[in-house]
């Protein structure tokens, strides 16, 4: 069926957007199977003159739809009908009734003795003409035809569904099956009772979808007009179930942390801060879930995983958003080979779930998930991008730098040169490299290996390479899918590491103050300003003592937007933080 449509606004006056007469309602889409408002069933060229009169739905024009509707709602209590029902028992979906009958012949019917059927749903198209009227209603599973007929319907419930039925309302409708002469497999109405009046008109095909930040604020609304973006909710769903059914039928047991907290840490990130009223403190939304499953584990959990929400007062991008939700699991005595196969097993099995196959596009792409899939270390990645081989540098930084401005320095803009000026260790500069020249290259699934000690404070040491940890990142498509671990269990060592991220942060913390000085309002704004705090529990938790163990986080919501084709971040959850409307 095409997109929910509000036939025409011309420029002439309200009174022909809408007639009240049982006669004609011109408010009104097309059907499931044409675009025609006549008989003949002549649908007008997109390219026409009705395309040319179509506009957005202004706001004169909306409230004054509100207001004729809201007569409609004491028109029907007038009549003793109540506009906003309590419940209405159905039979089937609208998918079960199309599956049912899909071998009944046109112009045939069901035995309305036998074959009764109720069904409820929303109504998104109509056409209406003489003693006829077609609607198209929509439900969770999909649409179906009502057919009415004035001869059918007992006393004036034709005239009613004519005058008082818009498109928008949710109805219920009794009725057999009939499939029409041109194929349309219907209910037959015998009784029709509307459960919810809706007040405000549904967007034009042709504009009132185009604003895409509109269509973020009122999901709800985009939802209803395109039924695509309710879809990629329901395979969000769906990847979900399969992540808990997948880590589940390996022994994982689901747990829940905190997410107010008294320190953020697991990550390195700006956080969200609150007050605690009765505490007399303040709190941080989590930005990890990680150093609380790892209390599990001190705990005696061998298998943990946790599926939350994480939140992070930092950009927004296609890619970013200041709340996101990630799977983190834990499991004791197993290193980070067993978590790059426990993510292919994940990750596979929730295309299959969705897709039933391995390969899939992904904005033009074609994308092949079959395993194995490749596995190659930072350092032999950044030397096949760049010829530069770090493991030959040693520890000298400013010769590092200077062999890689004169490899990389004809292809970095002045941000990446900055980036790489700053770096602080040869281990920092790898990474810039990586993240600058190789990441975006990463287009098919691809597990990058071994990274520098100095960026993976909460990783265990590389087993035969000093410098390095076991660390592994999942990348698709050029971004990051899945961070992992061999988790660093003794203590002594996370003690220091963590107290030198803290005292490298307060450094970059104070000089950044210093150059903005006392303005609140660019404190705020800066990416560096914000306090960070050693959370001594956790490391009092490891002193007791945490069994080997590797550590896996997965972004869900970018999972979901590689197995649903979108775009952005924002596609793939329902109700995304957006700036205030001025």
């Amino acid at each position: 069926m095409d997109a929910v449509r509000l036939w025409s606004l011309s420029s002439q006056p309200l009174k022909h957007l809408i007639r009240t007469t049982t006669t004609r309602l011109v408010i009104r889409c097309c059907s499931s199977t044409t675009t025609a408002t006549n008989p003949g069933g002549r649908a007008p060229k997109a390219g026409g003159r009705n395309r040319r009169l179509s506009t957005s739905t202004s706001t004169s024009d909306r409230d004054a739809v509100r207001a004729i509707r809201l007569k409609k709602v004491e028109e029907l209590r007038s009549k003793g009908l109540e506009p906003y029902g309590y419940g209405w028992e159905r039979t089937h979906s609208a998918n079960q009734l199309q599956d049912i009958y899909r071998h009944l012949g046109n112009g045939e019917e069901s035995k309305p003795d036998k074959d009764g059927v109720s069904i409820a749903g929303r109504i998104v198209a109509r056409r209406a003409f003489g003693k006829l009227a077609f609607l198209t209603l929509r439900d969770d599973s999909g649409t179906i035809q009502l057919y009415c007929e004035k001869e059918r319907l007992a006393g004036d419930q034709f005239d009613q569904l004519k005058s008082l039925v818009d498109i928008g309302d949710i109805v219920g409708a009794n009725g057999s099956i009939k499939r029409t002469e041109k194929g349309e497999l219907s209910v037959y109405v015998n009784s029709f009772a509307i459960l919810t009046k809706s007040l405000l008109p549904l967007p034009d095909k042709y504009h009132g979808l185009t604003d895409v930040d509109k269509r973020y604020r009122q999901r709800y609304v985009d939802m209803i007009a395109n039924p695509e973006v309710a879809d990629v909710f329901r395979k969000r769903a769906k990847v979900v179930s399969e992540i808990r059914k997948t880590v589940e039928s390996f022994g994982f047991i689901e747990v829940e942390t905190p997410v107010l907290q008294g320190a953020a840490g697991g990550a390195e990130a700006r956080p969200f801060v609150t007050y605690h009223n009765s505490l007399g403190r303040d709190l941080y939304l989590r930005i990890a879930t990680e150093l609380h499953l790892k209390r599990m584990l001190v705990g005696g959990f061998e298998k943990v995983y946790e599926i939350g929400r994480i939140f992070r007062n930092e950009g927004i991008s296609t890619r970013h958003n200041p709340e996101f939700t990630t799977i983190e699991m834990y499991e004791a005595y197993s290193d980070y080979e067993s978590m790059m196969n426990m993510t292919e097993e994940i990750v596979t099995r929730c295309a299959l779930a969705v897709h039933g196959k391995l390969t899939l596009d992904y904005q033009g792409v074609e994308i092949h998930l079959e395993r194995p899939w490749r596995r190659e270390t930072m350092h032999n990645l950044v030397k096949e991008a760049t010829g530069i081989t770090f493991n030959e540098l040693g520890n000298d930084l400013q010769v590092a730098k200077e062999v890689t401005l004169k490899n990389l320095g004809a292809d970095l803009d002045y941000k990446h040169k900055s980036s790489i000026e700053a770096c602080s260790s040869v281990g920092h500069l790898l990474n810039e490299v990586f993240e600058i020249i190789v990441e975006p290259k990463l287009v098919q699934p691809t597990f990058v290996l071994d990274y520098p000690i100095e960026i993976s404070p909460l990783a265990k040491p590389h087993r035969r390479h000093v410098g390095l940890t076991e660390r592994f990142e999942l990348f698709v498509c050029g971004r990051e899918l899945a961070n992992a671990f061999s988790e660093l269990t003794d203590p002594m060592d996370q003690r220091g590491r963590l107290e030198e991220q803290v005292r490298q942060h307060n450094e970059k913390r104070a000089a950044a103050i210093s150059e903005i000085g006392g303005a609140e309002d660019k404190r705020e704004e800066n990416d560096e300003s914000y306090e960070v705090t050693l959370d001594d529990d956790f490391l009092t938790a490891l002193e007791y003592g945490m069994p080997p163990a590797s550590g896996m986080g997965l972004g869900i919501d970018r999972l979901v937007m590689l197995l649903t084709n979108s775009a952005s971040i924002r596609d793939v959850i329902a109700f995304p933080v957006l700036k205030i409307q001025q």
